[in-house]
């Protein structure tokens, strides 16, 4: 388990690693659209519970943290 973990890593960071922007510019886009559900009433949970910008927020840092090893 711990084996296949590390490598899947590896490889993902290795992805993320030549995309340096892409976490980040989907966390954004992610907050964007949280702001944008605020205005429409038919969202409903998707906007009363801010689970978009929370995902945003937390995907751009990873995404920040990520880019910073290399």
């Amino acid at each position: 388990m711990g084996k296949w973990f590390n490598r899947l890593l590896d490889r993902f960071s290795g992805f993320l690693g030549a995309r340096k922007g892409l976490l980040p510019f989907i966390g954004i886009v992610l907050i964007l659209v949280n702001f944008i559900l605020q205005f429409y009433p038919q969202a409903g949970w998707w906007a009363s519970s801010n689970l978009l910008l929370h995902l945003g927020i937390v995907l751009a840092l990873f995404g920040v943290m990520l880019t910073w090893l290399y």
